[in-house]
């Protein structure tokens, strides 16, 4: 079972201060999730944003830099594909099959919040900027997954050298092929990232938007790092899914980012977006600490986030706090309580018995003590 398809994200304007030059705020296209079967592939955008993004002050990225890029880490992009030619991406994408080629657009926006590289067209950058991509297909042509592609897309990957895995998509079920690829993801050290929910509300009785809260896959599963996305303003859209005990919240509203082809920029919102900002920190995690296996380094994202409902990340924080190397032990059980048998009576007995016997002794030393002396001075005749 797949999610319907979801209209396009409505388009957003940024309105940076005014400028000297008397230019207007440019207002970037939206980034498609899924394609309608008439409509043509995403063609580059014409627009660039002027001014950095807020998800880099958000994420602290100029502070985390000072540390690492994310150098000799390989991140798996499974999605729509990854645009090869992208000049953010340039000479560190490896396709599979063809991956290499994204008519939708999703995937390529999410490997430049992975992994882009500043390019002088704009100020936009990836996390992990010096990291690797490896783009696997997860969804058919028109950006519709199924369970059976996301879970070979997940082997692939892992097969293919990747350490970290980001899954762009969300189903509405699972399935035994997918919990088998993620759990072989598991047992070959590499940590799979997925959205919690998906980045539009489905559609429920009447078209309006389902928001209940319900589970979806493979973020369902336990060894995934689920992630939901928040705004600028810190809180998430009033028609967004709710959420089930997702692991970390990250940046994920008015998000921009790169397309498959050309140095344009594109606008999105959603979870989607906020896991691909996660997979990029578990890039420069990995590449800053290689000691730490998977499930580490995912322990590590989420006790070093800011504490909130949902924990919020914090990259820096990531790589520099103090942690325990290994999860909390388990409380012990207490010990059962144990009752002292009581004690025999016969040795406190015996105890009374030789200590009135003393007692006697000592009363009757100190009696002839007293009476000797007298008896002897009387020459033993009776008193009086």
């Amino acid at each position: 079972m797949t999610l319907a398809a979801v209209a396009a994200v409505p388009a957003l304007v940024l309105a940076p201060p005014a400028r000297a030059d008397g230019g207007e705020p440019v207002s970037l296209p939206p980034l498609r999730l899924r394609m309608a079967a008439e409509d043509a592939c995403a063609t580059a955008s014409a627009r660039t944003a002027p001014l950095s993004p807020w998800t880099h002050r958000a994420l602290q990225l100029s502070r985390s830099w000072q540390l690492t890029r994310g150098a000799g880490v390989t991140v798996a992009v499974v999605d729509t594909g990854v645009g090869a030619g992208a000049p953010a991406l340039a000479g560190r994408v490896t396709a599979v099959g063809g991956a290499g080629t994204d008519c939708v657009g999703h995937g390529s926006f999410a490997a430049g919040l992975i992994a882009a590289a500043p390019t002088g067209q704009g100020t936009v950058t990836g996390v992990a900027p010096a990291a690797r991509i490896l783009a696997v297909t997860g969804t058919d042509s028109r950006g519709v997954p199924d369970a059976g592609l996301v879970a070979g897309g997940i082997r692939t990957a892992v097969d293919g050298g990747a350490e970290v895995v980001y899954v762009g998509q969300v189903l509405g079920s699972g399935s035994t092929e997918l919990t088998a690829a993620v759990a072989h993801a598991a047992e070959k050290d590499v940590l799979v990232v997925a959205p919690a929910v998906p980045d539009v509300a489905p559609r429920g009785a009447g078209g309006r938007p389902d928001t209940r809260t319900r589970p979806y896959w493979p973020a369902r599963l336990p060894q995934v790092l689920s992630v939901v996305d928040h705004g600028p303003d810190g809180g998430r859209s009033k028609n967004a899914p709710a959420a089930l005990a997702p692991d970390l919240s990250a940046p994920g509203g008015a998000v921009v980012g790169i397309g498959a082809r050309g140095s344009g920029h594109f606008i999105g919102s959603g979870a989607s977006l906020a896991a691909a900002h996660v997979a990029g920190a578990a890039a420069l995690l990995r590449a800053y600490r290689p000691d730490l296996d998977a499930a580490a380094t995912a322990r590590r994202l989420t006790e070093a986030a800011y504490p909130d409902h949902t924990p919020r990340l914090d990259i820096y924080a990531g790589l520099t706090a103090l942690l325990a190397d290994g999860p909390a032990p388990a409380e012990k059980s207490p010990e059962p309580a144990v009752v002292v048998p009581s004690a025999s009576g016969e040795p406190r007995g015996r105890a009374l018995l030789i200590g009135g016997g003393a007692l006697a002794l000592v009363l009757l030393v100190g009696t002839a003590m007293v009476v000797v002396p007298r008896g002897k001075a009387r020459g033993w005749r009776p008193a009086g």
